[in-house]
């Protein structure tokens, strides 16, 4: 059956246009002398096209709540066909027999914020709680805001999440960096719902799979390479990459803890450093072999100075980072596989070498875990071999009976 609009307040007069519903609604205009001119669906309760003086044209379904009148926004007539806003109208005037709220269930869905207003919560309260804060921040605008900035919080759900972290994996990123995208937008939604904001009782990264990632690259280097990598440092143009590298060497300190060393810190004659803030969020002391003690006596150290490796116009200031040096010396030395980072491995490996058991190599790392330890266990291999065969000769010269 064909429908037909009318205008409204003139229930009588049919809309005389060709027996077409989307047609009748082409031919709708707003009444001359007008700012607009309604038009009533004969068939859908409420279901309207309103015309406007501007030329532009909405349909709405227009239905009573409690006493109160009100209008449902369904489409512009220019995004919207005739046919798909009937059916729209026709399932909220279902929703209306049966006691729901459409505009309002509408409201309440705009009031939920988009993931762009999440993040900004989310990185003002890393900007005060993060140390880390630049990376991850990094990771926020440019992987997720860029997909996810836009989207209400409701209309992000595990199988969009999932399907879009498939796609950073097949576009060349490491599985690594594919799972701290995954958990810096996990832990929006976890700030979000402690804050109480709408959207976010539901975390859509929690049930995305995640396959297990084996991160544990395994670079020492030896004794040999050590001398090699310290002999380039010692030409690099930058006058305190040596000491630098030397010092991880001796402590297997982080180079970040390392670089923001401060005078007041270390203690020569207890042979110990002050970690005030580490990786793990406690502070420690990081014993000083004699070598250690040696390389930073022979630091330069003028009297206003700080930090054990200032920076070179601001003494007040440390160094952030030794990447363009490191790089050359390390390319100079023949390690171009070696991160600055395997030189704190590299510590541990000569310690558990030396015959000093684990538990010793975590607490001079700060190691918060045994497991985190554990991955040099291997390297003991040769010490253990080492007692089992003292062992094998203590029994086999024991005199018979």
């Amino acid at each position: 059956m064909c429908l037909t609009l009318i205008q409204e307040r003139d229930p009588v007069r049919s809309f005389r246009g060709p027996p077409h519903d989307h047609t009748a609604a082409l031919l709708a205009h707003c009444k001359e002398g007008k700012t607009k001119t309604d038009y009533y669906d004969t068939a859908i309760t409420g279901f309207m096209l309103e015309c406007r003086a501007s030329g532009g044209k909405t349909y709405y379904l227009r239905y009573d709540k409690d006493g109160r009148l009100k209008m449902h926004k369904i489409g512009r007539y220019e995004d919207v066909t005739f046919a798909a806003a009937k059916k729209v109208a026709q399932r909220l005037r279902g929703e209306v027999g049966i006691g729901n709220d459409p505009a309002a269930e509408k409201a309440e869905r705009r009031a939920v914020p988009l993931y762009a207003d999440l993040a900004a919560q989310h990185m003002a309260h890393g900007k005060l709680h993060y140390r880390s804060f630049s990376t991850i921040e990094a990771y926020v605008r440019n992987h997720i805001v860029t997909k996810w900035g836009r989207t209400r919080l409701t209309d992000i759900d595990s199988r969009g999440v999932a399907q879009w972290l498939a796609s950073k994996r097949e576009g060349g990123l490491s599985a690594g960096t594919v799972e701290k995208i995954r958990a810096i937008m996990s832990r929006s939604f976890e700030l979000g719902a402690q804050w109480g904001v709408a959207g976010c009782e539901r975390n859509p990264c929690r049930g995305v799979p995640r396959k297990p990632l084996n991160n544990a690259r395994e670079r020492f280097v030896t004794a040999e390479e050590a001398a090699r990598l310290v002999t380039a440092a010692e030409a690099s143009r930058n006058p305190q990459l040596a000491a630098i590298v030397r010092l991880l060497l001796l402590t297997g300190m982080r180079v970040s803890e390392l670089l923001s060393a401060r005078w007041d810190s270390v203690d020569l004659a207890r042979r110990s450093l002050h970690v005030p803030t580490s990786k793990t969020g406690r502070a420690r002391y990081v014993p000083l072999a004699q070598a250690a003690v040696d390389v930073i006596a022979g630091l330069p150290r003028s009297e206003e100075a700080t930090y054990l490796f200032p920076t070179p116009r601001n003494s007040k200031k440390h160094l952030t980072t030794i990447k363009h040096g490191w790089q050359t010396a390390r390319e100079a030395a023949g390690l171009h596989d070696l991160r600055i980072h395997d030189l704190r491995h590299s510590a541990a490996s000569f310690m558990v070498n030396s015959g000093v058991d684990l538990f010793a190599v975590g607490k001079v790392l700060g190691h918060a875990s045994v497991q985190s330890t554990q991955r040099y266990s291997h390297l003991a291999n040769s010490t253990l071999l080492a007692a089992v065969e003292a062992g094998a000769k203590k029994q086999t010269a024991a005199p018979a009976d």
